[in-house]
């Protein structure tokens, strides 16, 4: 009888940014199965959103995940944009492009980045991040942070960009665009790359389908689906632009995918800028009407996707957020099994996760039966007790 070694990754570890709980199931060195454990990070902001106004709820989303907190408020607003039948200004469409397309830059290069550093190529890290920097400057000049960008708003944008805005991200556009053929080299000729990352993690296709994969993820694995493309949003279907895939599913190919979607955006943002249309941007919206909305947006992560139900009210009567990497995380289980432990955490770092984005809490059901053994309010309650008991033997 194989004789099962069990190691922990988490709740809390050095490589993870937020506490997530992974199970590694190994027989010697290699990995044969894995259990994952979600929704540590639980904060409640579907609950929070619901009793708030309409246009408070823009800056609760935007803090579902700071790397896209352009992404969440646009799906959001979209969603009571369909539900309130609002014209969006044309010239709002492409802002709401320019900062989304800003904050794709900002969030490929910041993996790219830790990608390096995780694997001990720290020059990978120190030059991304660099050449990260601009793209941040843009951002702040455009909407005033580098951070929850607080523009998107229900009837289009709370900022306009003034020729100076339009000016200064053209230049900072100049000084990441040399830099990025430069990395788009390195990961395709670097010998040291292609010998750490090449066949390593792969998601076949097969399993990118079956599990719903979405974003870079999805696209390395041959899988081409992009919401700019296939549902435009925005300004996205006035602009030319590119779907960016690969063929092996492996840690190397989603490298490449989210360098040249890099690109794709700087080549977006240069058509936006040039072709930014005269007038405001924003609609008059008095109210909501009662009704339901959906609306999906192609974060840098893959699809991120908000539900609203108005009854007619100030605010949502309901709203549910499904952020792409809780379609991602469960990509890792078919990944990294037969990979051995050293390769865990580069193939748990390729899918970009943000463990924010997967909270999730209602019940706890039997497996079998369906019978429900534990609400929400029995989870906080055992959760009360738990910290009671450790309180005391402190």
């Amino acid at each position: 009888m194989t004789h099962k070694t069990l190691i922990p990754i988490g709740p809390y570890h050095p490589l993870q940014e937020e506490a997530e709980f992974f199970q590694l199931y190994c027989e010697g060195e290699t990995v044969v199965d894995m259990d994952a454990r979600i929704s540590y990070n639980h904060r409640g902001i579907e609950g929070v959103s619901m009793n708030r106004t309409w246009d408070q709820v823009p800056y609760v989303v935007e803090r579902v995940c700071g790397i896209c907190s352009a992404s969440h408020p646009l799906a959001y607003v979209q969603a009571v944009e369909e539900i309130a039948e609002v014209e969006v200004p044309e010239r709002a469409l492409y802002v709401r492009t320019i900062i989304n397309e800003l904050e794709r830059i900002h969030s490929h290069l910041l993996w790219f980045g830790l990608a390096g550093h995780f694997i001990g190529y720290n020059t990978v890290f120190m030059w991304a991040w660099r050449y990260r920097e601009p793209c941040l400057d843009a951002l702040e000049v455009v909407t005033g942070s580098r951070i929850n960008y607080a523009n998107h708003t229900v009837g289009g944008s709370r900022k306009d960009l003034t020729p100076e805005m339009v000016k200064f991200v053209g230049e900072r556009l100049d000084e990441i665009e040399g830099p990025l053929d430069m990395f788009i080299t390195t990961a395709l000729e670097d010998p040291i790359l292609s010998l750490r990352l090449k066949d390593v993690g792969v998601l076949t296709e097969q399993d990118a389908r079956a599990l719903g994969a979405c974003g870079p993820t999805a696209r390395a694995s041959n899988v081409p689906i992009d919401v700019r493309r296939d549902d435009p949003y925005a300004a996205y279907d006035r602009v030319d632009w590119d779907v960016m895939t690969c063929q092996n599913g492996d840690v190397f190919d989603k490298v490449v995918v989210r360098l040249l979607e890099t690109k794709e955006a700087i080549r977006i943002l240069r058509q936006a800028l040039r072709d930014l249309p005269e007038g405001p941007v924003q609609a008059s919206v008095k109210e909501v009407p009662p009704g339901e909305g959906v609306g999906h947006v192609e974060a840098p992560r893959g699809e991120t996707f908000h539900f609203v139900k108005s009854n007619g009210g100030a605010g949502p009567e309901r709203h549910k957020i499904r952020a792409p990497s809780f379609n991602n995380v469960p990509t890792f289980r078919a990944s990294c099994i037969g990979q051995p432990i050293a390769d865990v955490t580069i193939t748990l770092a390729s899918i970009d996760p943000c463990y924010s984005c997967t909270e999730r809490m209602a019940v706890v059901a039997d497996r079998d039966t369906g019978e429900e053994l534990m609400n929400f309010a029995d989870l906080v309650k055992l959760s009360r007790q738990k910290t009671e008991e450790i309180r005391k033997q402190l």
